[in-house]
């Protein structure tokens, strides 16, 4: 994968509210940044208006504003040109939490993250995902094998990362972002897709 570059390339950039994921992500958004993609950032309306222990939502959004270069796209009507005017190379939503994978999976465009998702979708161009949730393999992981078997749809590979304490919840490796994004814009699934997470020597 490395010798491959997303320069030039117009990546949209979601984050739901798995604010725990936070600072796995935000170092993965600077590569693709430092790579020479431009990266348009988009967030649900969770992330901007909620504080939490791992911080601030207007924060959050400062930051990334400060290290994409550009204005984070925060309403479905800003978002809603991601199709058909500023059509995406790809469309990456990391971290994606359980609520929105739901949303996702049955066609529900509530927020400005998923409107981006479904104007990528039209355009028949590949949306990632990295998801953060408590209940992958609960009562969402029928909405995680919906979009597993979803064309266009790729996923960060992702495993258990507490099995002991939250037998049901799975996330995303992030730091397998971009090459995860370099195989999908070729049609490809980065594999393997399902991992270990949690290590016993942790």
């Amino acid at each position: 994968m490395s010798e491959k570059s997303l320069k030039g390339k117009r990546i949209g950039f979601g984050l739901t509210g798995s604010h725990c994921t936070y600072d796995a992500v935000f170092p993965e958004i600077e590569k693709l940044v430092n790579e020479g993609a431009e990266v348009l950032p988009i967030v649900t309306y969770t992330v901007k208006t909620t504080n939490t222990r791992f911080g601030e939502g207007e924060e959050w959004v400062k930051k990334l504003e400060q290290l994409t270069g550009n204005e984070v796209i925060d309403t479905i009507v800003k978002a809603e040109p991601l199709g058909p005017k500023i059509p995406l190379d790809c469309m990456v939503i990391a971290p994606l939490t359980g609520n929105s994978m739901s949303k996702l999976a049955n066609a529900m465009t509530d927020s400005p993250v998923l409107m981006a998702a479904k104007a990528t979708m039209r355009n028949h161009r590949p949306v990632v995902l990295g998801i953060s949730t408590n209940d992958a393999l609960g009562l969402n992981g029928v909405n995680l094998m919906r979009l597993m078997a979803a064309k266009n749809i790729y996923f960060i590979p992702f495993g258990q990362d507490a099995p002991h304490a939250k037998p049901n919840s799975m996330v995303a490796r992030m730091t397998l972002l971009h090459d995860t994004v370099l195989a999908a814009l070729e049609g490809k699934q980065l594999q393997p897709v399902v991992i270990e997470r949690f290590r016993y020597n942790d």
